[in-house]
């Protein structure tokens, strides 16, 4: 019986915290920044690591820059260069976001009501609109449900409500709920109500602590933009795929490590934006989304495109790519990328002189190959 290749646990300091890390002996620095990425949310390529003064040589081995079992090591994150949700801070959790949240709310708006007028209330019968954003609610008004079907439009940001309740079915005729910058959980979304609001077009979760989407968000059917960045959300649901109408999906800083494959079945897609998640792939079902125009996939560990993304999104112009390994290299071995190109020079043309010049170097992100360390 072979035995296991030797270890050594190395101390790495970051963000007010030291991060235990089992590692090989015989391990590189490249090798221990990959083992830190899940663990900080810092990108490789946006670490830094000292140990006794010295900053540590990517391809150089462990134990040539002296980093031995119980070694201290400090890491610097570079700023812009990491995924997710941000650098894991030790004041960067939900609660306490939450709770600083609260306290500005609280301190902007202690002289508001929570409680809605009747003429209030008959207002928004005849408009159609109820807007209570920052009005420092810690739940949606009774009043809000009684308004019924007359209701088209719910706008509830900025404010400290933890539940959407069941009682959203008597929205029927709601277009637009609107709920970013709340202090919604999982657990506070009757999702069983809200399906039910078949006409519902536009729907803003963003800024809350959501973990995971259930699979009854694929009974939407005719939504049209969802916006659910800023969250906790390690996976989108493969029922997504049935949101045929979906046109504009913003899911950036969150934790999300693989899109399933039915996301190229929403058809409609024009605007993408997943930068600052966990992906190290996009699924070759992206080149189905023929009608996309803009994909935003910067901060995330991707070292390749899908195969026919240029060839079949004959219509996408805008593509960001900072913070990713994809190298102008690797652009210009995917297929249709000289199509692709002229679409995106035709679109930016005064931006591409001012940026490019006559080099005429693709510059939303990707590195040539011989300028990355």
């Amino acid at each position: 019986m072979e035995s296991s290749p030797p270890t050594i646990t190395v101390h790495v300091k970051f963000a007010g915290r030291t991060i235990p890390v089992v590692v090989s002996a015989s391990a590189s620095t490249a090798e221990l920044k990959l083992l830190l990425q899940p663990l900080t949310n810092v990108l490789p390529r946006g670490q830094r690591l000292i140990c006794k003064g010295r900053v540590l040589v990517e391809a150089a081995s462990l134990s040539s820059m002296q980093v031995g079992n119980g070694s201290k090591v400090m890491l610097i994150a570079s700023e812009g260069l990491h995924q997710g949700d941000g650098p894991i801070t030790k004041n960067s959790s939900g609660p306490a976001a939450s709770a600083k949240r609260i306290s500005n709310v609280k301190e902007n708006h202690t002289q508001k009501q929570e409680i809605v007028s009747k003429n209030r209330a008959e207002r928004w019968k005849i408009t159609g609109v109820i807007a209570l954003s920052d009005s420092s609610l810690k739940a949606v008004p009774e009043e809000v449900w009684d308004c019924g079907s007359s209701v088209r439009v719910l706008d509830v940001c900025n404010n400290s409500i933890e539940a959407i309740p069941r009682k959203i079915v008597a929205l029927k005729s709601l277009n637009k709920l609107l709920v970013t910058a709340n202090d919604i959980s999982d657990e506070g979304i009757c999702w069983e109500g809200l399906s039910r609001v078949q006409g519902l077009i536009v729907l803003s979760l963003s800024q809350n602590r959501l973990v995971t989407l259930p699979p009854s968000l694929g009974s939407l059917t005719f939504l049209r933009e969802l916006r659910i960045a800023n969250n906790m959300l390690g996976n989108l649901p493969v029922e997504i795929g049935l949101l045929k109408q979906l046109e504009i999906l913003i899911a950036n800083n969150n934790r999300i490590t693989l899109l399933p494959s039915s996301i190229g079945d929403c058809e409609s897609l024009i605007e993408v934006n997943l930068s600052s998640n966990l992906l190290a792939e996009l699924p070759e079902a992206f080149g189905n989304l023929q009608n996309l125009k803009t994909l935003i996939i910067r901060n995330n560990g991707l070292n390749s495109l899908p195969s026919t993304l240029f060839k079949k999104c004959w219509r996408l112009t805008t593509l960001d790519l900072h913070g990713t390994g994809i190298t102008n290299d690797i652009l210009r071995q995917v297929e249709g990328w000289e199509e692709f190109d002229e679409r995106r020079r035709q679109k930016y043309q005064k931006q591409l002189d001012f940026r490019v010049g006559s080099s005429g170097v693709f510059d939303e992100g990707a590195d040539d190959s011989d300028r990355r360390s």
